[in-house]
């Protein structure tokens, strides 16, 4: 009996359920045996694909910046001298328990004074704030400028503050006449908005003028009480319906139903004050808009029925009138700032008694139009005007989350 060929298949065998090559390699095979390689978890890649070959691992600092990966490690550069620094906020924000994230109002002003892009073009430079302090990395003389603005936060006024704010309008400019030299002239960038300093002598005289006119109506008196630096925010606005559109109607006769839309119409002013560290000096942003529907256009329109004839029904355009000021006014504390916003719509059109006597032709007025003033007095402490020790600022009517875009 031949036992060579079985010999050489009990090898086989053996070799395929585990011996191992070393032992496998010397047994001689019959012509044309394949054996399989077996490919378990534990078989390295060299043993599945004798042409694989494992990669040689890369760092993640040496990879292409096309691929989107991050270079590691490196240090923060210094190309301009950069240096890092850390502000404690704690003197200013421990006292402002009531309000959310009042470190905002100290990123908000020192962007003002510095602009935006000086944060994202050269030299490099940071800035992080949380509640208990601000974090810097940038140039000494930008840390000048940090600096001065947060000293005005954590070594200025703690209190609460009274900032008074009157809203009058006046349908002819010409009370300019008598008031002028009264008032001091300030230049202001936002086109068609005039602005004046006076006394406080002097505003008690301009107002006893202004209200001697039969075309002056006061719109706003009201102590705003805010913390130093702060954002307050007030509103007054009222919704003007009108027919925008005709639809189908689901079921019903005639087959159209109006469809109604809304614009509201009014005046929203947000003010943030921000007082120098001896209370002689206050920073004012201001931003204000106004709306105001002039007219409603009508538009005739003449709709299919299903009996061949017309359905005749009416939409509205609406004609909108605004007006926006986003300003930021330096003045002494002891002095009134007075704004005029031009002729332009006015925030409170009163309705006519008599609709069908029109005396503007007279008056020299525009119907829906009023020379639009605002008074802005510093009062100091709200404790020693409203005769309290202890107030809590006055949050104003908010109809949207604050707008941070612009500084």
């Amino acid at each position: 009996m031949r036992l060579a060929p079985y010999l050489q298949l009990i090898a086989v065998a053996v070799l395929v359920s585990g011996t191992s090559p070393a032992v496998a390699q010397n047994m001689p095979l019959p012509s044309g045996t394949n054996i399989p390689v077996p490919k378990s978890a534990d078989t390295p890649p060299s043993m599945q694909n004798p042409n694989f070959q494992s990669p040689a691992p890369r760092s993640p600092a040496t990879r292409s910046p096309g691929t989107g990966q991050v270079t590691a490690g490196g240090t923060l550069p210094r190309t301009a001298g950069q240096e890092h620094r850390v502000y404690d906020l704690r003197p200013y924000t421990g006292y402002l328990t009531r309000h959310d994230r009042p470190e905002q109002a100290i990123i908000d002003w020192v962007l003002r004074e510095t602009g935006s892009d000086v944060w994202f073009t050269e030299p490099f430079g940071f800035m992080n704030a949380s509640r208990d302090s601000l974090s810097v990395y940038h140039t000494s003389e930008m840390h000048q400028v940090i600096a001065g603005v947060v000293d005005r936060f954590v070594a200025g006024e703690k209190d609460p503050q009274v900032m008074h704010l009157r809203v009058m309008t006046v349908g002819n400019p010409n009370w300019r006449s008598r008031a002028h030299a009264l008032m001091q002239h300030v230049t202001v960038d936002s086109p068609g908005v005039q602005a004046w300093l006076l006394s406080k002598e002097n505003a008690a005289l301009v107002l006893n003028m202004l209200r001697q006119r039969t075309d002056t109506r006061e719109v706003q008196d009201l102590n705003l009480v805010t913390h130093n630096g702060q954002t307050e925010k007030l509103a007054s606005t009222r919704g003007r319906n009108y027919v925008r559109n005709v639809r189908p109607a689901p079921a019903g006769w005639p087959p159209y139903e109006p469809e109604t839309g809304e614009v509201e119409e009014g005046y929203r002013l947000s003010i943030s004050p921000l007082l120098s560290t001896d209370n002689s000096v206050i920073d004012c942003v201001i931003k204000a808009e106004i709306d105001q529907v002039d007219r409603l256009n009508p538009v005739d329109l003449e709709l299919p029925l299903p009996n061949s004839q017309i359905h005749r029904t009416r939409i509205d355009v609406p004609q909108v009138v605004s007006w926006r000021l986003h300003e930021r006014f330096r003045w002494p504390s002891d002095m009134v700032l007075l704004l005029s916003c031009g002729v332009v719509a006015s925030p409170e059109r009163p309705p006519s008694s008599v609709p069908l006597l029109n005396m503007n032709m007279f008056t020299g007025t525009t119907a829906g139009r009023a020379d639009a003033l605002m008074f802005i007095e510093f009062r100091g402490r709200a404790s020693d005007n409203l005769g309290t020790s202890t107030v809590a600022p006055q949050v104003a009517t908010q109809p949207g989350a604050p707008n941070r875009g612009r500084y």
